[in-house]
């Protein structure tokens, strides 16, 4: 048995002809969809990159205990328990965050792990001389984002051509790996792609694609938070976001093309997934983090070939995770899942659309909790400023270790929480931020979240369920405690 996990960082399905797009071309996408299961009620749990990257290897939710950070000492890691079971596991990827503190220790789970180095900041090449920068660079406006913008201009400088852009490196790697162990057996790749997410770098024959009318300053990576662009602004960058998708879908096609022309259809398991989506400028925002997690950003795409039951174009709405592939992969090959991993094997539901989920959670760590059932999203807000703890025995956060200052205020604690096999940890304070106030919105009427609903008897419901999965989950009592479900009555 084999199977491929291709994975796109920031895959907004708004942005996807089989989710009902119009105006971007994604025909393999499309082509994806009918090969496979398309799933539509799938949610992000932990974000964003590593808390996401994390449950895929453990399948468990990150953000009740902890944010960015690397794999933990106690964690179970689907690559690594594949390699122990002598399934060989392989990462392919251009995801610079595994160079940093808070990724040092997910890629050395796989038996092998190629790098392409050169996206957004990865500190790649030297930077001691200015870069170039385009004409139209407004430095003024970058304001404090001046120096990733710096860096991100150098890594650009080595990227002439399309062929030396990681998007491409990653898949001619990934074509090479199938072109040698295609005919091999008990394998596992992982193809990682950086892409689409920001800046939108494309080649300029995608940019082409998508013609329009703009003569402002350089603008194809979105700062973080509300938007205060102009609509012309706001529709150039919303293109060059286009393009890149486009590229990203002509190189999943060759991904395709290669399965086609060696029939891996007969044997080779197939996910096409991502970690979480973006805001482009909806509900007036950019990008994801500060703003509330709205569907665009936490109702991603999900595409499964099971060779197995040999399903193809079709749609499954039972309600599915990301915290549901650890056990996926590892059933496919006859390896139990952990006593840990609180995900599922959803073979059944990519095979009769069998239900495994009453409803799933999805958040950052310290913001409001959310939950939905596949109809309603309801978003649990708190008083910001609360403290809330990270347990952790890795004090590392995205790309620095936790500042001495802050590890002062540690305790070191013997939380009795099942995944963490009796190990002590650091128990480290953090305020919380977010929503104040909770939100419930009706998907089916409002699918775009614009009319937050009054409905006191599905808001009880919902809460019942969320209390339900946090004890589940094993979340810490503070985090119950700040969301006022210990009060309850």
């Amino acid at each position: 048995m084999k199977a491929i996990m291709i994975m796109f960082d920031s895959l907004n399905r708004r942005m996807l002809s089989p989710y009902g797009c119009e105006d971007v071309h994604t025909p393999n996408f499309w082509r994806l969809a009918e090969r496979a299961v398309t799933f539509d009620n799938c949610y992000a749990g932990s974000l964003p990159c590593m808390p996401a990257r994390r449950e895929i290897h453990t399948g468990r939710y990150n953000f009740l205990h902890r944010a960015w950070g690397p794999l933990e000492p106690f964690d179970d890691s689907m690559p690594e328990m594949l390699k122990n079971a002598g399934v060989y596991s392989h990462l392919i990827t251009d995801h610079y965050h595994y160079w940093e503190d808070g990724g040092a220790t997910y890629h050395n789970r796989y038996s092998s792990a190629e790098f392409v180095r050169g996206q957004e900041v990865d500190a790649w090449k030297a930077a001691i001389r200015e870069p170039y920068f385009p004409e139209s660079y407004d430095r003024d406006r970058a304001g404090e984002r001046y120096q990733a913008e710096r860096r991100n201009f150098h890594n650009r400088g080595s990227m002439v051509r399309e062929e030396e852009m990681g998007l491409a490196k990653s898949f001619q790697l990934g074509i090479e790996f199938l072109k040698e162990n295609h005919r091999e057996d008990n394998w596992f790749l992982t193809l990682e792609c950086f892409d689409p997410h920001e800046p939108f770098f494309a080649s300029q024959r995608f940019r082409d694609m998508y013609p329009h009318s703009y003569s402002g300053p350089h603008f194809d990576w979105p700062f973080y938070g509300p938007v205060s662009e102009s609509e012309a602004m706001i529709e150039h960058c919303r293109c060059e976001a286009k393009a890149l998708y486009t590229m990203c879908d002509e190189y999943l096609g060759k991904i395709l093309d290669f399965m086609d022309e060696k029939d891996m259809w007969r044997d080779t398991l197939l996910i096409v997934n991502t970690d979480h989506g973006f805001l482009l400028s909806e509900h007036n925002w950019w990008a994801k983090n500060i703003p509330p997690c709205y569907d665009e950003v936490a109702h991603i795409p999900l595409f499964i070939w099971d060779p197995r039951c040999k399903k193809a174009g079709e749609r499954r709405n039972s309600l599915v995770s990301t915290i549901d592939i650890a056990p996926t992969v590892l059933g496919f090959f006859g390896i139990p899942p952990t006593p840990d991993m609180n995900g599922a094997d959803i073979r059944e539901t990519i095979a009769k659309n069998v239900p495994v989920h009453k409803a799933v959670l999805f958040g950052y760590f310290g913001k409001e909790i959310n939950l939905t059932d596949g109809r309603y999203v309801y978003m649990r807000g708190s008083a910001g400023g609360q403290t809330v703890y990270e347990y952790t025995m890795m004090p590392c956060y995205m790309n620095t270790r936790i500042p001495v200052g802050l590890l002062r205020k540690a305790e070191v604690s013997r939380e009795e929480f099942a995944f963490l096999k009796g190990c002590p940890v650091f128990k480290i304070p953090r305020a919380t931020y977010g929503l104040a106030e909770s939100l419930l919105f009706d998907l089916k009427a409002d699918p775009g979240q614009l009319h937050p609903v009054s409905d006191k008897e599905t808001e009880n419901r919902m809460e019942s369920l969320l209390l339900h999965l946090l004890e589940e989950n094993e979340a810490p009592a503070e985090q119950s405690a700040r969301l006022g479900l210990f009060t309850r009555t």
